[in-house]
């Protein structure tokens, strides 16, 4: 199933490394159907190196079995294209970990690590009720978030205004601090590399989401 043009785009756009062979996400879907989950199988192929079989293992695994070790293993690994934003935050969410992983992550001083971690969180605040959630331990990241965002790394800055979008569109006591937030942050920009990857503004987002009626809105998965 690899494509020679989707792993030229990978490598050369999202810093994909070898060993690549350039699968198609709709590809990927239809193994994705016959296998389900086979959550040994998971840990096998993201412990093989090749992007596509790492990313592939995030479908397939079975999220409430991964441990704290495993967890730290794909995060520590997960470098390049989607696996930090989305592999691993989809698996750590899913499971028991994900809050105590994604703080832990958050102060990582290695970039991928602590992106995963933003997007860990950000993905929680779209499945947790909010009596789940710590809304003071929010409030703190979010004033964390307003003091060194503009210093951070790019990919860092990326996902931390994401989480203020998962904030302000998912936890609905906080969606007027998110917006105040966001208003005093003002725009933020970073260098995603070269691809059409833009920053969106909280405000424009969390605007869209009211309009829609939907803030507050929580989701059954994020992994897809």
């Amino acid at each position: 199933m690899g494509n020679p043009g989707t792993k030229k785009m990978l490598m050369k756009n999202h810093g994909v490394r070898e060993p690549c062979f350039g699968v198609e996400i709709g590809d990927m879907k239809s193994i994705v159907k016959h296998v389900k989950v086979d959550h040994e199988l998971a840990l096998g192929l993201y412990d093989s190196g090749n992007y596509d079989a790492m990313y592939l293992a995030g479908l397939i695994a079975d999220d409430a079995k991964m441990s704290k070790r495993d967890l730290q293993k794909w995060a520590n690994n997960a470098r390049g294209g989607s696996l930090a934003g989305y592999t691993v935050a989809w698996t750590a969410s899913g499971g028991r970990y994900g809050w105590e992983m994604g703080l832990k992550w958050i102060e990582s001083k290695a970039e991928h690590v602590a992106m995963s971690g933003w997007s860990t969180l950000s993905c929680l605040m779209a499945l947790k009720q909010d009596s789940e959630l710590d809304l003071e331990k929010i409030r703190a990241l979010i004033k964390h978030i307003e003091e060194t965002i503009h210093q951070t790394a790019d990919l860092v800055r990326y996902s931390m205004n994401h989480f203020l979008i998962a904030v302000g569109c998912g936890v609905a006591p906080l969606t007027k601090e998110i917006l105040a937030t966001a208003k005093r942050i003002g725009p933020v920009s970073a260098n995603l590399g070269n691809n059409q990857c833009q920053i969106p503004s909280p405000i424009e987002y969390i605007q869209k989401v009211e309009k829609r009626g939907e803030i507050g809105k929580k989701r059954k998965k994020v992994k897809c």
